[in-house]
């Protein structure tokens, strides 16, 4: 399996851990400098990551209001305002968290062009949406990938090169009314290495149709396999049968004597008919059980977590994308030889990622000025630029920040 990079548009997600991200900003400082930097970047992922802790743990109640977990307590039942309350706390962070992870927004014509498109999937699918009332789907790594994929019963082999995302996000909400009062109104699944022309699959109420191709190979046996019974077993029986019916309607005058040799006869003609049918309807059945095992292996494979579980990994991505992008804007504003402008810092980022690492990616600016601005270390300039505090000074500011999370004032009086 070969991987390289895709021809699309760049994401915002970079293919790095903050511990790389962090390692590979030291390297570039003085000798003396790169175990205070390394301080102060431990200091900043920590703080990050204890207010998306706090942030998870309430979305995490919401989501126990629309789907229950049956191993924890609760206290009271939820009313229907509580859980339509709960679902758009769900939905809201549930967007804002993908965002924050680097996931693109699926647009709903890609969705529809899987349909008729197929890269690995060679099945047809049908979804039955009546009681869904909303679906969303992000993505984010995109690679072009190729792959050897066998036909003609394994005698042809070609190989295909199509687009794969590293994650796909799928938001499924239920209509209200179509299910059971306990049951979830919401449905969140997060899977990997996702081929772009196969994400019809990942619909919660996908069911497998079957392809012309599919009805030709089941059809075309059965019409010949049909003939040949009929020519060599049903003859005798069906010619029998003409003769019975016509008296039976008053076409023939003469009765047909039905003795041993003609029971016999009828007999081998019911059960090479019934053995016909039977053999067609397992073969149907089976065909049928095959592109299911398709599938369902497809889905088995490529699931990474499922409901409560999918938020675990968004916050874990949240955090580590906040983590990497504070760091290199901190990072290169304080390197840089003269104070720079938002624009300059975006590209100086991108270039030095491109050159050096060779690497492509939207760097998300404002995501990283943002969290600067908020624990005050950066400074802007009447003339647009921007400039941050010295690495000292930075330090001891986001320590302060960190102390101030955990401290506890007691007045006595």
């Amino acid at each position: 399996m070969i991987e390289s990079p895709s021809q699309d548009e760049p994401e915002n997600f970079l293919p790095f851990r903050p511990g790389t991200v962090i390692s590979l900003c030291a390297r570039e400082l003085p000798e003396g400098e790169r175990e205070l930097f390394r301080e102060f970047a431990h200091l900043l992922s920590a703080l990050v990551h204890y207010g998306y802790h706090v942030r998870g743990s309430a979305v995490l109640d919401a989501y126990q209001v629309v789907d229950p977990a049956e191993d924890v307590r609760v206290l009271g039942v939820a009313t229907t305002d509580d859980r339509a309350a709960a679902r758009a706390t769900v939905e809201r962070e549930l967007i804002a968290l993908a965002e924050a992870a680097d996931f693109t927004r699926i647009a709903a014509d890609e969705i529809e062009r899987a349909f008729s498109e197929h890269a690995l999937m060679k099945v047809r699918l049908e979804v039955d949406d009546t009681d869904i009332e909303k679906v969303l789907f992000f993505r984010r790594g995109i690679a072009q990938r190729s792959e050897t994929v066998r036909s003609l019963f394994g005698l042809r082999r070609r190989r295909i090169e199509f687009t794969s995302y590293s994650m796909v996000l799928v938001y499924v909400a239920f209509a209200e009314s179509s299910r059971e009062p306990t049951a979830s109104t919401v449905m969140v699944k997060l899977f990997q290495n996702v081929p772009r022309n196969d994400l019809e699959m990942l619909y919660p109420s996908v069911r497998v149709r079957m392809r012309p191709v599919d009805k030709l190979l089941i059809g075309v046996p059965a019409v010949v396999s049909g003939i040949i019974v009929l020519v060599t077993k049903l003859v005798g029986s069906l010619g029998l049968l003409v003769l019975l019916a016509a008296f039976w309607l008053g076409l023939r005058e003469e009765s047909v004597q039905l003795d041993r040799t003609a029971l016999i006869t009828l007999g081998v003609g019911a059960a090479a008919f019934g053995g016909y049918v039977v053999r067609q309807l397992t073969k149907f059945k089976n065909r049928r059980i095959e592109l299911m095992k398709t599938l369902s292996d497809h889905l088995y494979f490529r699931n990474l977590d499922n409901d409560s579980g999918v938020f675990g990994r968004l916050l874990a991505a949240a955090e580590d994308s906040e983590v990497k992008e504070t760091v290199l804007a901190y990072h290169f504003l304080r390197t840089a030889p003269t104070p720079l402008t938002g624009l300059e810092l975006d590209r100086r980022v991108e270039n030095w990622f491109r050159d050096r690492w060779e690497t492509s990616f939207d760097f998300a600016v404002a995501d990283g000025l943002r969290t600067l601005r908020a624990l005050g270390l950066l400074i802007e300039d009447a003339d647009g630029t921007l400039r941050v505090l010295e690495l000292g000074e930075a330090r001891v500011r986001v320590d302060r920040h960190w102390d101030d999370q955990f401290s506890v004032r007691v007045s006595v009086s």
